[in-house]
């Protein structure tokens, strides 16, 4: 059997339930439905919606019709007053193209923590900033999180000052505080935190190897153990798992969908110099990652790192030909040889080369 419909409770003035009533005569329905009412704006807009929801199909359409075409007049205190959340809710839906109604609805506290998830993947970068400069949104409702993370809109900025605030909530108060002052706790005491939220995984994504073994690649296939687990985080967890994991769970996570995830596990604190050569030749990465380590003059200090920004293709092409400038003639010779670089950038070795008489 399909899901029942969620019943929506409005609360209505005397004055305005009258019109909207079931058992209100259908001439007195059809009238209100045509929005003329003597009612304030949110009186207006919430008897508007409640025929919306009349089982006279006529009425419906009018209603409907009504409400998406109140004035801004009207509809402005509607959008930043204390009207029920399922209208606000219908208003953000029928608005996407409407960059001003949105960012009133991202202010508003009326506004619920759905439709706030629904705004985080506007096409409107001033009100991604809203909801994100929202803390106590992000920490109880996960979804607005990940719908950051998955707008093109939401920049490093946003990203950061994101990461700088979102704690790992877990149900235990006592593990709250441990997790929540984390990154100040020493190695054992944040491992021992983590651990107690991910339970008897804990060792398979906590667990160091030498930061001079190879990585394992098998571990990053669907079906493998530490994928699966890692598919079953959340979104808190995973951003906490990415600066207090292992190698292997960074090397997973910094390839997750979700941006912030990514950039919290190429910001980790424990990442290494290995790793990050890894991620940087890596094309299998988001292009933000690409981008956050090239920006970065303490993540592209060490040699290799310019080298494999240098040599991926998923480099932008201007910051490539910046990188080219530092390296060595062998890897200039390798570079201008290359079929896997854009055509400018072997272009642009060559041209060093010939500039320092080495060809």
């Amino acid at each position: 059997m399909g899901e029942q419909p969620q019943r929506i409770r409005l609360e209505l003035s005397q004055q305005a339930e009258k019109y909207v009533r079931a058992d209100a005569p259908r001439e007195t329905r059809l009238m209100a439905a045509r929005g003329a009412l003597p009612l304030p704006p949110i009186e207006l807009a919430t008897a508007l919606f409640a025929l919306m929801h009349d089982p006279d199909t006529e009425i419906k359409t009018l209603a409907r019709e009504s409400l998406e075409g109140l004035p801004d007049t009207v509809m402005e205190p509607v959008l930043s007053g204390p009207a029920h959340p399922s209208l606000l809710d219908h208003l953000a839906r029928i608005s996407l193209d409407d960059e001003a109604r949105l960012e009133a609805l991202a202010l508003n506290a009326a506004t619920s923590d759905d439709t706030c998830a629904f705004l985080a993947a506007s096409p409107h970068k001033r009100v991604v900033e809203i909801v994100s400069s929202n803390q106590s949104r992000l920490m109880r409702h996960p979804p607005i999180v990940d719908a950051l993370g998955d707008n093109p809109l939401t920049g490093r900025a946003v990203i950061e000052r994101i990461l700088t605030f979102l704690d790992l909530p877990v149900e235990e108060e006592e593990q709250e505080e441990v997790l929540r002052n984390a990154d100040q706790l020493d190695d054992e005491e944040a491992r021992a935190a983590l651990a107690a939220v991910l339970g008897e995984n804990s060792e398979l994504l906590l667990q160091e190897t030498s930061d001079g073994e190879e990585f394992d690649e098998s571990v990053l296939e669907k079906g493998g153990s530490l994928y699966a687990v890692i598919q079953n985080l959340s979104v808190f967890q995973k951003i906490k798992l990415a600066r207090m994991g292992n190698k292997e769970a960074r090397g997973l996570l910094v390839r997750d969908r979700n941006k912030i995830v990514a950039m919290a596990a190429i910001t980790s604190p424990k990442i290494t110099e290995n790793e990050l050569v890894g991620i940087a030749k890596s094309r299998n990465v988001c292009d933000d990652v690409i981008r956050v380590i090239s920006r970065n003059k303490d993540l592209t200090r060490n040699y290799q790192v310019k080298l494999s920004l240098a040599t991926n293709p998923k480099t932008q092409q201007a910051t490539a030909m910046k990188f080219v400038n530092y390296l060595q003639d062998k890897d200039l010779r390798g570079l201008m040889k290359s079929k896997d670089v854009p055509t400018v950038v072997s272009t642009h070795a060559r041209r060093i080369l010939t500039r320092k008489g080495k060809l």
